[in-house]
């Protein structure tokens, strides 16, 4: 299987998080942020707040089983504040 990421969306600091993975890590983020649908547009997660490079997708299924507090402490490691790193993934 192809490498991909896997990514972390959230709605806020400690909000409902959604986990993602894809080919093209910018475009599916725009996609989300532009034409939202189901999960991410119910609950509004469009900040992305983790990114992680992976050679398979076990680590998006993995990911989707853990606690909600192991994702929190996943975020926090890098991400301490939750800030969006949108920005920063198009160049701006």
């Amino acid at each position: 299987m192809r490498g991909g990421w896997v990514y972390l969306l959230a709605n806020r600091y400690r909000g409902t998080i959604y986990t993602g993975v894809t080919a093209d890590l910018r475009a599916r983020v725009s996609q989300h942020r532009e034409r939202p649908s189901g999960f991410v547009d119910r609950y509004r997660v469009n900040r992305l707040v983790h990114v992680e490079e992976y050679p398979t997708i076990a680590r998006e299924k993995a990911i989707k089983k853990w606690r909600r507090e192991w994702k929190i402490e996943l975020i926090e490691r890098d991400n301490r504040d939750w800030l969006d790193l949108y920005e920063h993934l198009i160049g701006l």
